[in-house]
């Protein structure tokens, strides 16, 4: 027979077992973190999918003035993507964490408000678009005013950093 105080261990046991599994292996959330894994990226986005993304132009060493977020962290393009339809989730999404809004993204600081919209990701999200291309981050940006995923190629296509003007930077 089992003593009380074995069925109390035991429940401690499975009830932090339970605990710690509860947490999300999904890294296709909305986050844009910059130099950590996955689980940080879906925790540390500037524009998490209840907020509003705010997009302005900053300045970026080797590439002049380009599209950030509101903390000044750059973002990108995905050359795979169609339209604009996301081609970037599960282990893509970790590394590239799509921004996310939940209302109409906000332009200032020398970004046009007509470049900017939005589109439905299939985890029901809402990413931000830009000249008609959905905008991400890159983890290996780890301070703002980096662009290290600019001309890189990564999940089957190249990623760019984008001028105000839509375009990309020249290489």
């Amino acid at each position: 027979m089992t003593s009380p105080r074995s069925l109390l261990a035991i429940s401690a046991i499975a009830s932090m077992m339970l605990v710690a599994g509860c947490g999300s292996s999904d890294s296709s959330s909305s986050g844009g973190a910059y130099g950590g894994g996955a689980e940080t990226t879906a925790s540390a986005q500037t524009s998490p999918s209840e907020g509003v993304a705010t997009i302005k132009a900053a300045s970026v060493p080797k590439l002049g003035k380009v599209v950030v977020d509101s903390d000044g962290f750059t973002l990108y393009d995905f050359h795979k993507d169609k339209g604009t339809t996301s081609s970037c989730y599960g282990a893509c999404a970790g590394v590239w964490p799509p921004l996310t809004t939940g209302s109409t993204p906000k332009a200032t600081g020398g970004v046009s408000a007509s470049m900017l919209g939005t589109t439905e990701r299939k985890d029901g999200t809402t990413q931000v678009t830009f000249a008609g291309h959905p905008l991400y981050t890159y983890t290996g940006d780890a301070k703002p005013g980096e662009a290290n995923g600019n001309d890189f190629s990564s999940y089957g296509a190249q990623w760019y950093a984008l001028l105000p003007n839509g375009e990309e930077p020249e290489d």
